[in-house]
């Protein structure tokens, strides 16, 4: 049995739901200039310059991408000369992200499948490297089983590398009449507990039209103390924890542009974490111990 199958009927079909919502952002996405796939593709600018320190030298290490979506980052992966696959529970994410790499003359292998259902949908393949996150945890309903199918997918000494956007984020919203003067509040869950939120994703991040069709979602508030035990809880050791001001994009108009070409509040605000890098790794079995990687 597929493991996405393993949850509650109702948690499954909140799933199914997210998949159908994901096959109609699609288009909507692909035209949109927030991903800029009609200019040069650029898929360097996703990546802050603490991921390449922590992931290190790719060149031929097996890399998977979970919740890759379009592959905008994954085909990033392929160019420093990983073996690299990407998963995503969207087929029309799948096929678009398929057609970017060809464009791009890169080789990425795209699989569609649920993340629950890594480990068959992968065909007992291991990696070296699993990199997920900017937007992908929230939509998870449970961190220990994902956590275990990391920790199966993993070679041993192999390393999960997630990088997401910060609780602190997410718990954060604008003022109802935003403005230039509006100040940020503390308006949703920092921790999770109460379940999933309903969402109305008739808009979605970017730019461009409405989504046509499936428009509702479902989302799931992870605290880090939640991932991080969950990840513990599955063997792997936590190597780091980087805590960020910046984003790859604005996600409020007053949010400002720095050097590196991302974005972050004005000096006036708070410095509050708006993204977090969490480095694990599977342990290396020696003489029936485990030492670090």
């Amino acid at each position: 049995m597929e493991d996405s199958k393993r949850f509650d009927p109702t948690v499954q079909k909140m799933m199914r739901t997210n998949q159908s919502n994901w096959d109609a952002r699609t288009p909507v996405h692909t035209a949109s200039q927030f991903y800029g796939l009609s200019e040069a593709r650029d898929s360097a600018r996703w990546f802050a310059f603490y991921e390449w320190e922590d992931l290190g030298d790719l060149a031929g290490r097996d890399v998977l991408h979970l919740q890759c979506h379009l592959g905008t980052e994954t085909i990033e992966f392929a160019r420093r000369g990983a073996r690299t696959v990407g998963l995503d529970i969207s087929g029309a994410s799948v096929e678009a992200a398929r057609k970017i790499a060809a464009e791009a003359e890169v080789t990425v292998d795209y699989v569609q499948a649920n993340v629950y259902d890594a480990v068959e949908a992968l065909d007992g393949r291991t990696f070296d490297v699993i990199y997920t996150g900017k937007g992908a945890l929230c939509y998870l309903p449970d961190l220990d089983r994902w956590a275990e199918l990391i920790a199966r997918l993993l070679r041993p000494g192999g390393r999960l590398y997630v990088v997401e956007f910060h609780p602190m984020l997410c718990a954060l919203g604008p003022t109802p009449a935003e403005d230039e003067g509006s100040r940020l509040l503390l308006r949703h869950d920092y921790l999770e507990g109460r379940g999933p939120v309903q969402r109305n994703s008739t808009h979605t991040y970017t730019d461009g039209p409405a989504v046509q069709g499936a428009t509702e979602s479902f989302e799931w508030m992870h605290g880090l103390g939640e991932v991080i035990n969950a990840l513990l809880g599955a063997g792997l050791q936590v190597a780091s924890l980087r805590e960020s001001d910046e984003l790859p994009w604005p996600r409020w108009p007053r949010m400002i542009r720095t050097g590196s070409g991302w974005w972050r509040l004005p000096d006036e605000d708070p410095r509050v974490p708006l993204l977090y890098a969490l480095l694990a790794r599977s342990p290396t079995a020696v003489g029936g111990g485990t030492v670090d990687a």
